[in-house]
């Protein structure tokens, strides 16, 4: 078979195919980005003041993990504007847009909205459009953020650009911004949901060299700038949020000092106008020096009596927030002026532990192992916390009452003074007071805010994305691919029916591997007789009888009489046959041929010539009749007897090696110019073998599509190790269909020469 024609026909398929398969994929692009994850995170120390452990390390492997969250893809998504996806229809596939559209649609989400499938949008003026909707399946949200099916599709119709537009289905406002009087494009409804799962999902996180922690932050989309956005705002997002944890505990210090600011404010306004009132009624401005004295010594102790008061204020507010696990509004004390080593580095420690623990959470389950370790060690550390508090606590107890006690003491020497000193002193004290307090806090609060303003985040932006390649569809790889698969397709396919063919197919595969020669092919019998050249002389097949007859003439030029045996390798190759085929073409010449039937086990010459199988070889072998001339019978047909196996011996091989039968075979020779035997298979029984020793020519039979590849070298090597000469092959049953012509191969068939040509 010419295999060429089939090969040019499956490049040209296969690059069509290529073609289309191209054409048709949406093409998608990966856009990538660089970012910088600080690896060690330390704990969260106010005003440079170290804690003494570094509990709240965060692994790289853990931020890793936060990025690809759906909580940080669902915040970042939230700054964005993909709840609606426009589209123009193209040729093969629909291509997305993004800025550059001819409408803009704004979604009320609360209200309910129909999402995840195409709308066509259509406009013939600049005042209304239309609505169709194309797809076979969309999906109903609601506005309790839940889905369900939506089946009732609407039919097509019009609304007015530029206002809210209200149906049972949806709200939509949809605003024209493009000059052309008429167009359409496709959009389709996105909530926030879906987008979460599909970013989240599509985001990929790997260090840019191995052991780095920058990551190189990639993601595959149908449209490189919604990539770039996506990525450049989920950094910035992720940015934000890490800096919104860090100052978490400066707000929470600020918030708490506005809260006690605001009462002494009151206070020290109330002094300041009762001192002004006084000095301006008594005309008293200054104090004597004992005055002062008292004075000096009474504002001193009660600016330590109000500072530890405000520290029990704390003390009970922290307490509290313990009790109620409310870690969130936790102040650190050194936020407030408290120095307490201990106390600040296990509030430190706690606050980087529930920092922790809300990563863990962005990714796992309260029940995971890693966040029930945290929450171990967090309730380890609210107990130490706790008790650290009563003992600071009761010491602050006590160095008020002993502060309270010098302060009674003091006020005792306060008495001897003027009415009016007292007075004043009094009010001194408290509008001082006040102000000293005030003023602590307001430092604080000061220090928070400054610290809080020049924060910043620990991670940063190495590389923001900007522009993508096209992963797919890759056109020139494509059709090379195609061309190359078209002609490898054909190629493999023979290739792999050669590997896997395991009969013999074409006569040119005995003549490539057999040791010895083809001497004719018989095609294939399609009738139901056997006796295809006495019955049906012109056909192909009786041609090819006749030429094997031709062939075996000139193998033996000399000779007027000529013995052969026919054989194969298993049953079915069609020996009987051939046997019948070439003894008729023998007897059609004039010479007197005998057809003995050497297959005791499987008798069936006797059945074509509709002769008894009574008698037969195995009746004479056996002794049971004593001339071999009255077993033989005679048939219809001139020149053609035919001696047939007769009843089956209990044992055909013996009967063949005695001496009647080599009586035998030398009397048929002498008595027919050609002895033909039929006898069993070469690869089943044993007794073929020796019956070599009494033909001139043995013919070894293949049949098409039937005999296996393995029997040829059988034969090869039957030839070689039994050093056989006169030993040649015929190749039976070929297709008539698929016959070639030539030298001894049933010339001119396919071309109305013979009858069943014709038929």
């Amino acid at each position: 078979m010419k295999i060429w024609p089939w090969i040019l026909l499956s490049i040209v398929v296969f690059f069509f195919s290529g073609y289309y398969w191209t054409k048709t994929t949406v093409p998608t692009y990966n856009v990538t980005s660089k970012f910088f994850i600080k690896e060690k995170e330390s704990a969260l120390a106010l005003f440079e003041k170290p804690s003494i452990t570094e509990v709240g390390n965060v692994g790289l492997q853990n931020e890793v993990i936060i990025l690809k969250s759906k909580p940080t893809a669902e915040a970042t998504l939230k700054n964005l504007d993909f709840d609606v996806e426009y589209f123009r229809r193209g040729t093969f596939i629909d291509h997305r847009l993004y800025k550059n559209t001819p409408v803009l649609i704004q979604v009320d989400w609360n209200s309910a909205q129909v999402t995840n499938g195409l709308v066509n949008l259509s406009w013939e003026n600049d005042t209304h459009f239309t609505l169709t909707f194309d797809d076979d399946n969309y999906t109903k949200y609601l506005p309790d953020g839940t889905s369900t099916a939506f089946k009732n599709i609407p039919e097509p119709e019009k609304f007015p650009f530029g206002e809210w537009i209200e149906t049972n289905h949806f709200r939509l406002n949809i605003a024209k911004v493009d000059p052309e009087k008429s167009g359409s494009i496709l959009f389709k409804v996105r909530d926030l949901k879906s987008l979460t799962n599909q970013f989240s999902s599509a985001l990929k996180v790997s260090a840019v060299e191995r052991g780095a922690s920058i990551m190189n932050l990639s993601i595959n989309t149908t449209n490189v700038a919604v990539g770039e956005v996506y990525l450049n705002t989920l950094m910035q997002t992720y940015l934000a949020k890490e800096l919104q944890e860090k100052n978490e505990v400066y707000a929470n210090t600020i918030s708490f000092i506005d809260s006690q600011v605001s009462g002494i404010a009151d206070s020290l306004r109330f002094f300041e106008r009762q001192l002004e009132s006084f000095r301006s009624q008594n005309r008293f401005f200054d104090l004597s020096a004992e005055g002062s004295a008292v004075f000096g010594q009474l504002s001193e102790l009660e600016s330590q009596l109000s500072e530890e008061k405000f520290k029990r204020t704390y003390y009970q507010s922290l307490k509290d927030y313990l009790v109620r696990e409310n870690y969130r509004d936790l102040v650190v004390p050194s936020g407030i002026g408290i120095e307490d080593p201990i106390l600040n580095a296990q509030i430190e420690n706690l606050l980087s532990l529930q920092v922790e623990k809300s990563r863990l959470l962005a990714t796992q389950k309260e029940i995971s192992p890693a966040v029930r370790e945290v929450n171990r060690k967090i309730d380890n550390l609210n107990s130490s916390i706790r008790e650290v508090l009563t003992n600071v606590d009761q010491n602050a107890q006590r160095l008020i009452s002993e502060l309270e006690r010098r302060i009674t003491e003091i006020e005792g020497s306060f008495r001897n003074l003027p009415q009016t000193e007292q007075n004043l002193i009094r009010i001194e004290r408290q509008f001082t007071l006040n102000e000293n307090l005030y003023t602590f806090l307001m430092e604080k609060r000061s220090e928070a805010a400054i610290t809080k303003a020049s924060n910043t985040a620990n991670n940063k932006i190495i590389e923001p994305a900007d522009g993508g390649f096209q992963l797919a569809p890759r056109p020139v790889r494509n059709y090379m691919a195609s061309i190359l698969l078209g002609f490898l397709f054909p190629v493999l396919i023979v290739l792999s029916r050669e590997f896997f063919r395991t009969k013999i197919e074409d006569v040119k595969y005995l003549e490539k591997f057999l040791k010895t020669s083809v001497v004719a092919t018989i095609l294939l019998n399609k009738t139901a007789d056997n006796l295809v050249v006495l019955k049906h002389g012109k056909s192909g097949i009786a041609e090819g009888f006749r030429s094997l007859r031709a062939n075996l003439r000139f193998l033996q030029p000399n000779e007027d009489k000529i013995s052969l045996m026919v054989t194969s390798t298993i049953s079915g190759e069609g020996k009987t046959f051939c046997a019948i085929n070439l003894a008729s073409v023998y007897s059609l010449t004039g010479k007197k041929t005998i057809l003995v039937g050497c297959d005791m086990r499987k008798p069936k010459i006797f059945g074509d010539f509709k002769v008894s199988n009574n008698q037969g070889l195995s009746t004479y072998l056996s002794g049971q009749e004593k001339d071999w001339k009255k077993v033989i019978n005679h048939t219809e047909f001139d020149n053609l007897d035919i001696l047939v196996s007769g009843p089956t011996p209990p044992n055909p091989a013996e009967l063949l090696f005695t001496e009647r039968f080599d009586i035998l075979m030398k009397e048929l020779k002498e008595q027919y110019d050609v002895v033909i035997l039929d006898t069993p298979p070469v690869g089943l029984v044993s007794e073929t073998l020796d019956l070599l020793a009494h033909v001139d020519f043995t013919l070894f039979l293949f049949r098409q599509n039937y005999s296996q590849r393995a029997f040829v070298e059988a034969l090869n090597g039957l030839k070689s190790s039994k050093n056989l000469k006169n030993i040649y092959a015929v190749f039976n049953g070929v297709d008539s269909s698929k016959v070639t012509y030539g030298y001894g191969y049933t010339y001119g068939y396919g071309y109305g020469y013979y009858e069943d040509d014709k038929k």
